[in-house]
């Protein structure tokens, strides 16, 4: 396990937008309550709680991946009418300490969803 630091910043804050997700018109997450996470010079990541998700369209997957920093991630395939994305959710579902917030959080990989912000005045 690795603590962030200088040399590899991690940040975890409320995002003060709606975040919703989609896959060909279908909606698979909608959140006010949404996470996102920056990484050191990584794009921002937004991690939605499970219960904003329509957790019917994912099936969870044998693939597993490790960060040192964040723990083990799990993964889901999406399934929205006729289409299909493999792998393109993953999960932290018992983090590190350093970013125990994302526990029970999902993140969506944006080549293969539509993630959109809506701003509070217009959600």
């Amino acid at each position: 396990m690795k603590i962030p630091g200088p040399d590899h910043p991690i940040s975890i804050e409320p995002n003060q937008n709606r975040v919703r997700v989609t896959m060909g018109g279908t909606v698979l997450a909608d959140s006010t309550r949404a996470l996102t996470l920056r990484e050191a010079s990584l794009p921002p990541v937004h991690y939605l709680p499970r219960q904003d998700a329509e957790m019917s369209l994912f099936e969870r997957t044998p693939r597993v991946t490790h960060c040192p920093y964040k723990g083990g991630a799990s993964y889901y395939t999406l399934r929205a009418g006729e289409r299909r994305a493999e792998n393109a959710v993953w999960s932290y579902e018992a983090p590190f300490p350093a970013v125990a917030a994302i526990a029970g959080h999902l993140a969506f990989y944006p080549d293969r969803v539509e993630i959109t912000e809506i701003p509070p005045a217009q959600g």
